[in-house]
């Protein structure tokens, strides 16, 4: 296993390595991967917008529909271990643009899809393409930006999120409504493509642990040659308990949120009676764009209160999911169009605030050789757990009830998660922080 880097004095400290061509690089690079993450939940998000047509044509059950979605998350989330750790052994641009290419072009060959089957098998083979970008993202932002602005840098990439939700579902419906499904994803698909081939010159790959130098006052740590393993990880997570925590909690949000995602547009399509893109917009725009809202300030209010104290940032996310559930419920349970469109600004405001710092939580506990590894876990539980669940079980409760009453006893599942992220603040955070800085 690695050693711990060693403290030094003030007048010990090595200056930190040039990370990028100028002092405002490091936002630079938010913003190109900002580009990536959109077209990432562009392309995953646009099925759901045509689950009418794919009903219609292919003469698909509730469970089929669900079944797109989870196949999308079972392959993201057992893929994701492996993609952390692979961010941790090569360049993270690698990993970043190689993966941006290969579930573009799997986008784009979805429009093949004549049966089910083919429609699943591609649904579940650009989970893969995606799993590779996001542990290799997040580890590069942590070596830009430390404890001072990484809240904020990743609240600011989670936008990213919400546009790309946004777009995927409006610009899929539209483009399904008038020239049929396959053109979303071929379009989706050959943007991608273009995206990977500009940023190949443009992105620049710091030294891990560049940001902790200044941040801790210790040496950039140099990891043996075969990098961070597996085995060693899991020795990691077992001995460091708010890494599991923030993983449960994690789990639990994410199938919150991909039961409102994967079907919320059906939902006002059956039960108000909109048209595909309308639905696709009015299910994904409100929710998103008060989550922009939300993440930057959730971001900014996290390194604000971690700068006074140890919990800020998860005492961040627990406001988020406790002050979101009132909203999932009546997300579920109104008739009017109104209230509804009010439940989803709020709860994504307060999404927001927990989607900021789901990485940045888990950094502080967690050295920076791992962090490509800790986020591949990360995704692996909460799209596993919880969104390769969530689908299908939506799915089964509303072919044997309602999907409305299936959307709202989501809400219990975030009450679950604000439990578990008061036991890391309570509990076990205070010691992880201070075996980390030994």
């Amino acid at each position: 296993m690695p050693t711990q880097p060693t403290a030094r004095g003030p007048d010990q400290m090595p200056p930190a390595a040039p990370i990028g061509p100028g002092k405002n690089y490091k936002w630079y690079v938010v913003a190109m991967l900002w580009l990536v993450s959109f077209f990432s939940y562009a392309d995953r998000q646009a099925i759901s917008s045509v689950l009418p047509l794919l009903e219609k044509e292919l003469g698909l059950s509730l469970v089929q529909l669900g079944m797109l979605g989870s196949a999308f998350a079972w392959v993201y989330g057992l893929s994701s271990p492996f993609s952390g750790n692979l961010a941790d052994r090569i360049r993270r641009k690698l990993a970043i643009l190689g993966g941006l290419q290969v579930w573009s072009v799997i986008c784009a060959a979805t429009a093949l899809a004549r049966t089910f089957p083919q429609l699943l098998f591609f649904r579940a083979a650009i989970g893969l393409g995606e799993s590779l970008y996001f542990p290799a993202a997040m580890s590069l932002v942590s070596d830009f930006h430390g404890q001072r602005t990484r809240s904020f840098a990743m609240g600011s990439l989670q936008t990213s999120v919400y546009i790309g939700t946004i777009g995927g579902s409006f610009f899929a419906g539209l483009i399904g409504q008038h020239y049929g499904w396959r053109w979303s994803f071929i379009v989706f698909g050959s943007l991608g493509v273009l995206l990977g081939l500009m940023l190949t010159k443009l992105l620049v790959e710091p030294p891990r642990g560049a940001a902790d130098v200044e941040d801790l006052g210790v040496a950039a740590p140099k990891p043996p040659p075969n990098r961070m393993v597996l085995r060693e990880f899991l020795r990691i997570i077992w001995s460091t308990p708010t890494v599991l925590l923030l993983m449960g909690a994690f789990m639990c949000a994410n199938f919150v949120a991909l039961v409102l995602l994967a079907w919320m547009p059906k939902f006002l399509y059956d039960r108000f009676h909109l048209s595909l893109a309308m639905a696709g917009l009015t299910a994904a725009l409100f929710v998103q764009l008060a989550s922009m809202v939300g993440a930057p300030l959730g971001g900014w209010l996290a390194d604000r209160f971690r700068r006074r104290r140890i919990g800020g940032r998860i005492g961040v996310q627990l406001l988020g999911v406790v002050c979101g559930a009132p909203f999932v419920l009546l997300c579920g349970q109104t008739q009017s169009v109104l209230w509804l469109v009010v439940a989803l600004s709020a709860w994504g405001l307060f999404k927001g605030f927990y989607d900021a710092n789901i990485f940045a939580s888990v950094y502080d506990v967690v050295r920076p050789e791992a962090r490509g590894t800790a986020a591949g876990f990360m995704n692996c539980v909460g799209w596993l757990a919880g969104g390769g669940s969530a689908p299908i079980v939506i799915g089964y409760i509303a072919q044997h009830s309602s999907l409305s009453l299936a959307i709202s006893v989501t809400a219990g599942v975030y009450l679950l998660a604000g439990a578990l992220l008061l036991s890391a603040i309570l509990c076990t955070l205070r010691r992880d922080v201070a075996r980390l800085q030994v």
